[in-house]
């Protein structure tokens, strides 16, 4: 068998199986200071600030000393992972009324808000010009420092001072995009989206000049080297975790009957939560009694909410955000199914968690779901509110099939995607570039 990261990579996307970067279990790592970067790092969804906390607190469990640098809104993170708060405006969710006569201050503060009023994300350029100055002074005691898909022309500085510096990319944000243009009722609409996504033009210029890139997906991979212009064997294949210490099964909660659970960002187009809804619709019949719990929210007056009201579907959604690990991992136990609609997903951590749980689960075919996913789910074509329906009612229709997918589910996730095995491949990989760089 061969051991190029590369074939190995191209082996497991064929095969379902995980190992890309052979673990040496016997073999220990020497202790490193490791400094993870996020421009925001939301604790519940976005999947990045779930990234930070989970893979922080693996590299601690592995016996090494980690620092998260965050923008806002701040991640939740191990006890024994220090976090420092990266000042910012978050005008993302705070809005540019929040501005105040000190912020204006700071260059950095005004490209930000500025940005924002002409509508657009100027976040992860900020975030670098920070970090940066921040880093300068304090930084140099760090081993490595590992940026979290910032893309910003300040790690390209960091790297040229002399940092020796990773970044991950979870998916190219050029998907985003093509999926929003897409679903644009108008050329005003496509010019707000062009103009929020301006940012796609700085990770263009960016990404290419990384010395060291991981992603978290076979899938990923390839579309971030036809996005950016790059090789896919330079950039190292390292698939996210799930706690599975954390997502369990609950044997002492009851299954709540024909209750479906969905944990997505409702107003996002990539997440396809309208073909969801079309397909709870269509079994709407068969299950009178039917039941969505999202974890997530949902705009008034947005499509998605218009959408509720035009398929009849209010009295059967319930909608939950803000919660705590313990009380998600408390609902995906209650759910007799799981569902993961989305046209695009880089990993799809919402698939893993369920999985863990012990959930059956129906998923799309976006992205890097199948990665995830294997034959431990039932798996439909994105945009195929029909075939998802089907899928929905088969689950919901036969306990014993439900029972067989838990159980393949959860099976799946301890023995590929636990976060150990992802922190051992990511250590690996962080001796693999301390080595580069020391010639």
């Amino acid at each position: 068998m061969s051991s190029d990261p590369t074939v190995l990579a191209r082996d497991a996307a064929a095969t379902g199986t995980a190992q890309v970067i052979p673990i040496d279990e016997a073999r220990p790592h020497r202790r490193l200071h490791i400094c993870l970067l996020g421009y925001r790092s939301a604790p519940f969804g976005g999947g990045q600030g779930i990234y930070l906390k989970y893979l922080s607190k693996a590299l601690v469990e592995a016996g090494h000393q980690v620092d998260v640098i965050s923008g806002q809104p701040y991640p939740h993170l191990d006890p024994r992972v220090k976090l420092i708060k990266m000042p910012g405006m978050n005008l993302f969710e705070t809005g540019l009324g929040s501005i105040r006569p000190h912020h204006l201050r700071s260059m950095t503060n005004v490209i930000e808000w500025t940005s924002k009023l002409t509508g657009g994300f100027a976040e992860p350029y900020c975030f670098g010009r920070r970090v940066v100055k921040y880093l300068k002074r304090h930084g140099r005691h760090y081993d490595i420092i590992h940026d979290n898909q910032s893309l910003s022309f300040g790690m390209l500085t960091l790297q040229k001072l002399g940092f020796p510096l990773i970044t991950t990319i979870h998916h190219p944000i050029t998907s985003d995009l093509d999926i929003a243009l897409k679903a644009a009722k108008n050329w005003r609409e496509r010019v707000l989206i062009r103009r929020w996504h301006s940012f796609i033009a700085m990770q263009r210029q960016v990404a290419p000049q990384l010395h060291h890139v991981v992603t978290v997906s076979e899938r990923s991979r390839e579309d971030i080297a036809a996005a950016f212009g790059m090789q896919p064997a330079a950039i190292q294949l390292v698939h996210c975790g799930i706690d599975t210490d954390e997502f369990r099964p609950l044997g002492n909660v009851p299954k709540v009957a024909r209750r479906l659970m969905a944990t997505v960002s409702a107003d996002q187009p990539l997440k396809g939560m309208r073909y969801l809804l079309e397909a709870m619709a269509e079994i709407l019949p068969r299950y009178p009694d039917l039941q969505l719990l999202m974890v997530g929210n949902i705009r008034e007056g947005s499509e998605v909410d218009q959408l509720i009201s035009r398929l009849k579907l209010r009295e059967h959604i319930v909608t939950v955000s803000g919660i705590s690990t313990e009380q998600l991992v408390h609902f995906y136990n209650e759910a007799e199914v799981a569902v993961v609609p989305s046209v695009y997903e880089g990993f799809g951590l919402p698939a893993g968690e369920a999985m863990a749980c012990g959930t059956a689960l129906v998923s799309t075919d976006g992205g890097a779901l199948p990665e995830v996913t294997g034959d431990a789910a039932l798996q439909v074509p994105v945009r195929d509110s029909a075939s998802m329906a089907k899928a929905i009612d088969t689950l919901l229709a036969d306990a014993d099939l439900r029972r067989r997918y838990e159980l393949a589910g959860r099976q799946r996730m301890e023995d590929i995607f636990c976060w150990q095995r992802a922190a051992g491949q990511m250590l690996d990989y962080y001796e693999q570039v301390l080595r580069s760089e020391n010639g």
